[in-house]
């Protein structure tokens, strides 16, 4: 990745970090689940508005680093809209960009914004937090209520 790409992505990371969006509490949800990252002390509540099969609003509330919070508000901004499998596919997606299954020269274009995480893969700790926000959205869409945790 060169330069002027890295600097991009840590703009947009910064951005959603700063500016998280979608974050607030969904009274709405009809799925939420929570997540907690124990080694760094992430933690999210995610709240899940499901109309038949698509996720028609969602949001988060928590704390945690910069790139578990921006994962999570960048998240919610793709996944709004998509049907339960489109979500599930982009979560498998991601997983496979942050956990370097996907190589650097592959198209990138499906995963969009979430293409700024592609650097994640090289601090293998910062998995953890990058993926957090999107193992809790598995077990919200698959309605589970449990909490989820990276241990």
């Amino acid at each position: 990745m060169n330069n002027e790409l890295r600097e991009l992505y840590q703009q947009v990371i910064l951005d959603h970090n700063k500016s998280p969006r979608n974050y607030k509490k969904l009274e709405t949800a009809t799925n939420s689940s929570e997540g907690k990252n124990p080694l760094c002390g992430d933690h999210i509540h995610l709240y899940v508005k499901m109309n038949n099969d698509v996720v028609e609003d969602i949001s988060f509330e928590g704390n945690g680093c910069a790139i578990s919070k921006s994962s999570a508000s960048l998240m919610t901004s793709i996944v709004k809209g998509k049907t339960k499998a489109e979500a599930e596919q982009l979560f498998e997606k991601f997983h496979d960009l942050v956990t370097g299954k996907i190589s650097e020269d592959e198209d990138l274009t499906d995963l969009g914004k979430l293409a700024v995480f592609q650097g994640v893969r090289e601090f293998p700790v910062r998995v953890k937090c990058a993926s957090l926000a999107w193992h809790t959205l598995h077990s919200a869409l698959k309605d589970e209520n449990k909490i989820v945790t990276t241990e």
